[in-house]
């Protein structure tokens, strides 16, 4: 906006002005899209194995790429999350939840996916609840599992996933971990900034210690002028009075040295 101001591009510039700005979360989700373009296109190719095996109604590879989204997703969106703090945003717990549904939508949402790799995704997406308008592939076989009673239409989203409890025990627990060290950093980073601010209390009261000697070493000196002045005083004092005893002597003798002069010469 500010280019286009400069340029004198007034229509641009009020063009991008009523842009919607994005959310932290969709933000962070951005960066990651442009500055790990690799990683965010294997992102784009797991959803659309996953939508694959979706089609194809393949249990096996349904469960092996589950557990590999949760994986990727979450060390996605810590990497986004890396990404934004060196950009000078943090990015709380919450909001990296936020990111984690962004990257989920981006999974199970070709459009969604299309939109995040080119960067024109400007809100968060609609939470993603599986991969809902699949169809299964003319022909595939469902996967061999013990007769159950037909569910209606709607609930027949997905086939149940038996590793769906594992995974969610294993998602706790990264999270756990991933929080113990996010608390272990922030103790080690208090413990260090209390180190400098005792660091620095220690200087300040040295500071202030020298300081106040300063001052009675200077008070000392004045003092000390003081009484040098008066001394210097009062010996000019002294030496002018010793001056005009020393003149009224003088005279004296001059007056004696007359009149023995006069009392010695010849008689007339």
């Amino acid at each position: 906006m500010a280019k286009a101001r400069k340029a004198g591009d007034r229509e641009l510039a009020a063009a991008i002005s009523a842009l919607r700005k994005p959310t932290v979360a969709v933000w962070a989700a951005g960066l990651l899209a442009r500055r790990r373009p690799k990683e965010a296109q294997s992102l784009v190719q797991l959803g659309e194995a996953l939508r694959t095996a979706h089609r194809t109604l393949d249990a096996g590879q349904l469960r092996r790429l589950s557990h590999d989204q949760h994986v990727v997703i979450q060390r996605l969106a810590r990497t986004a999350r890396a990404l934004a703090v060196e950009a000078g945003q943090a990015v709380s717990e919450p909001v990296l939840h936020e990111v984690e549904q962004i990257l989920h939508a981006v999974l199970a949402d070709p459009g969604v996916a299309a939109q995040w790799m080119a960067g024109r995704l400007v809100k968060a997406p609609d939470a993603a609840l599986g991969f809902t308008g699949l169809e299964p592939a003319p022909g595939a076989a469902p996967p061999r599992r013990a007769a159950r009673p037909a569910a209606p239409a709607k609930e027949q989203v997905r086939p149940p996933d038996p590793d769906a409890g594992g995974r969610v025990v294993q998602v706790r627990r990264e999270r756990a971990r991933a929080a113990r060290a996010e608390a272990a950093e922030a103790e080690a980073e208090a413990e260090r900034l209390e180190a400098a601010r005792a660091a620095a209390q220690e200087a300040a009261d040295r500071a202030g210690t020298d300081a106040a000697a300063a001052e009675e070493e200077v008070r000392v000196a004045g003092e000390r002028l003081e009484t040098v002045r008066a001394a210097g005083a009062d010996a000019a004092a002294r030496l002018k009075e010793a001056g005009r005893a020393a003149a009224k002597a003088r005279a004296r003798a001059e007056t004696a040295a007359r009149k023995a002069g006069k009392l010695t010469g010849p008689e007339g």
